[in-house]
């Protein structure tokens, strides 16, 4: 049923290829800022999860598990997340977020990376630790519609080209590097957007006093 096929000099998998469709409608709809997005996460993750697991990457797999579940809060953050429970607005990050999510993500590194070591037969625990921790940074900043979630995307997109083709997944590997071009226009548009908010300013909406920037 999911057997590998050749398309454009690449083998690829029908599954793999409607993950990648459902893929590029999820991030096209997030630069837009369309709360619809949510919903072809949620499907494209259920798709990926079966094709991560054919091919080991169980890191990826159980992150697409997570996605399906912040997916749901994130399309609730996005309509009815600010404090006046109206449309979530496009914000930055403060200087302390911005060190909570690096040190968020360097323990969920190494945390998943000796999971996946110790208790999985995948073939790259410490790539697919890294790149599974970033993932879930980005996936939280974005549903809290921070700026810098197109940071995390680029910096996890670049190194999970090379994973994919290490792993012969090459649709997929085509896939992040046209995510990489797309997290660039996100977040073009989603600076502009949190000017607009802040009246131009630049300084975006920060979390008062106590408050963590990812509230």
């Amino acid at each position: 049923m999911n057997e590998s096929f050749s398309l454009l000099g690449l083998a690829i998998s029908p599954l793999e290829l409607v993950s990648f469709i459902l893929s590029v409608l999820t991030v096209w709809l997030n630069i837009r800022q369309k709360h619809w997005a949510w919903l072809f996460s949620i499907l494209s993750s259920a798709t990926y999860g079966v094709v991560f697991y054919e091919a080991r990457l169980y890191g990826d797999m159980g992150l697409q598990l997570v996605f399906i579940a912040v997916s749901v809060w994130g399309w609730y953050q996005w309509l009815h997340g600010d404090d006046s429970h109206e449309q979530l607005p496009v914000t930055r990050l403060d200087g302390r977020g911005r060190l909570a999510c690096a040190a968020g993500w360097l323990i969920g590194f190494g945390v998943l990376a000796w999971f996946l070591k110790h208790y999985t037969d995948t073939d790259v625990p410490r790539a697919d630790g890294f790149l599974t921790a970033g993932s879930l940074v980005g996936q939280l900043l974005l549903s809290r519609k921070k700026v810098e979630n197109w940071h995390v995307w680029i910096i996890v997109d670049v190194l999970y080209v090379g994973l994919y083709v290490h792993k012969h997944l090459m649709l997929t590997a085509v896939l992040y590097a046209l995510f990489v071009l797309m997290a660039l226009v996100g977040l073009r548009a989603w600076h502009k957007a949190a000017g607009d908010a802040d009246g131009g300013t630049g300084l975006g909406r920060e979390p008062g006093a106590g408050e963590l920037a990812l509230k």
